[in-house]
């Protein structure tokens, strides 16, 4: 297949190109690409109506609002589109908050380009979905013997998780928040990963979105584990908001609290991208649950262990 110019309006769909090899059809890229760190230079084609560095309640609330008005809340720029003369535009249908959707660029697109361009929507809803498009984009792209060859080393990399901890029969409660003001529990793939390293996850179903919550719920749940991954957010940028749990009354009731078993991580860089970095967030998990068994070599990196 002869080289195609693609526009990659979704982070993790721009790790999946780069994954199978065609990093250098890649023409441009949406505000949230970063990864890996050498398609910083591709034209941005989006930027967010909202404030990125306000704080987790007026994020929510400007998103709220604009969703209100029946907008998204993601501009794309058209004339650099055009400019660009893609071949293929990829983008998500899963969530109008994460990233650009599929009714964005459509609107974006109409009447804009001289020529057809196909456009590849993600909607992943599970871990079976996540790695069956990564399977699609490989075989839409030409090159379905790479998505093959990404899939089966995650599959390794899985089992070797599930085979150590097959004889383990603790599997502590975890509760997962993607949000913290107002609270949100992570759902999608979120539970299948916590299951995968060896925990058992609360407040939440797999493959259902993340839900709103009250602490009172968390209180009530109790969990053994309680890991930090709020959506779009760094490890630091979660460390500059953890007063909002830490303020709040009966905080230090939680037994997670109380036996110090609080985490951050990454969630803008893994547990939030639905990529081939979803193994990493699997073994960033199981060092997790299970230090005594795992050790990658994320700590530091893609989590932290938070003592108050």
């Amino acid at each position: 297949m002869p080289n195609q110019r693609i526009i990659s309006l979704l982070p993790a769909a721009t790790e999946i190109i780069c994954a199978l090899g065609l990093e250098h059809q890649l023409v441009g890229r949406s505000h949230e690409c970063d990864y890996p760190a050498n398609i910083a230079n591709l034209p941005v084609c989006s930027s967010a109506k909202f404030i990125s560095g306000s704080n987790s309640a007026e994020i929510d609330r400007q998103v709220k609002e604009i969703l209100s008005d029946s907008l998204s809340i993601y501009e794309i720029d058209r004339d650099l589109i055009k400019q660009l003369s893609p071949d293929v535009i990829i983008t998500q249908a899963q969530c109008e908050v994460c990233a650009v959707s599929l009714n964005d660029v459509e609107l974006a697109l109409k009447d804009l380009l001289e020529k057809e361009c196909q456009i590849i929507s993600l909607q992943p809803n599970g871990l079976d979905d996540i790695y069956q498009e990564i399977q699609l984009l490989a075989d839409q792209l030409g090159v379905p013997e790479a998505g093959a060859e990404l899939l089966e080393l995650s599959e390794e990399r899985i089992n070797i998780i599930q085979h150590k901890l097959k004889f383990i029969s603790d599997r502590p409660s975890v509760a997962c928040v993607e949000w913290l003001d107002p609270l949100m529990i992570a759902g999608n793939w979120t539970p299948e990963i916590v299951e995968i390293a060896g925990g058992t996850p609360v407040l939440t179903l797999a493959g259902k979105h993340s839900s709103y919550i009250n602490f009172e719920d968390i209180l009530k749940a109790n969990p053994d584990i309680l890991v930090l991954m709020p959506c779009g957010f760094s490890i630091q940028r979660t460390l500059q908001e953890i007063n909002l749990l830490l303020d709040l009354p009966g905080w230090t009731d939680l037994k997670a609290v109380q036996n110090q078993k609080i985490f951050i991580v990454d969630g803008n860089q893994y547990f939030n991208r639905s990529g081939p970095r979803i193994t990493d967030s699997i073994e960033i998990m199981a060092e997790i649950i299970n230090p005594k068994q795992f050790v990658f070599g994320n700590e530091g990196n893609g989590w932290l262990h938070f003592r108050v």
